[in-house]
């Protein structure tokens, strides 16, 4: 049996923050939380999750910010990143998807969107790596 995936979620509120912690682990994901950018980061560059879901607005470091920091660490870089925000406006969401972002999703979400983009995400990044990587396994 494979190892769950790791998700990183970067959250500053609490109940948010716990609510989606619990829908990524009844799912399967080994979840790691952190409560806000700089914190986030720190956490990403220590245990390279497979995945980020991240809010915009927190303090400290914002979502922008950690997506910006990510990008420029090349172990990271290629980290699924998914926004998870309040932030509805059309400016905000292009300017996510510009930086690099790979979905957005705006709250209040639906546990079901959240779980089919952060499946999808880690799908995609899988078959990228099968893709671009060399099978020393042979098989």
């Amino acid at each position: 049996m494979s190892q769950p995936k790791t998700v990183l979620l970067i959250e500053d509120n609490l109940d948010i923050r716990e609510n989606t912690e619990e829908i990524l682990k009844w799912s399967g994901y080994k979840v790691l939380t952190a409560e806000n950018g700089k914190q986030g980061l720190d956490m990403a560059l220590e245990h390279k999750p497979d995945l980020v879901i991240c809010d915009i607005m927190m303090p400290v470091l914002d979502g922008f910010g950690v997506l910006h920091m990510l990008q420029r660490n090349k172990d990271l870089s290629e980290t699924p990143f998914i926004f998870l925000t309040a932030r509805t406006e059309r400016s905000d969401f292009r300017k996510g998807m510009e930086m690099g972002a790979d979905d957005y999703i705006t709250k209040p979400f639906n546990s079901m969107d959240l779980l089919n983009a952060v499946e999808t995400r880690l799908k995609k990044n899988e078959i990228r790596h099968k893709n671009f990587s060399p099978d020393i396994r042979g098989d």
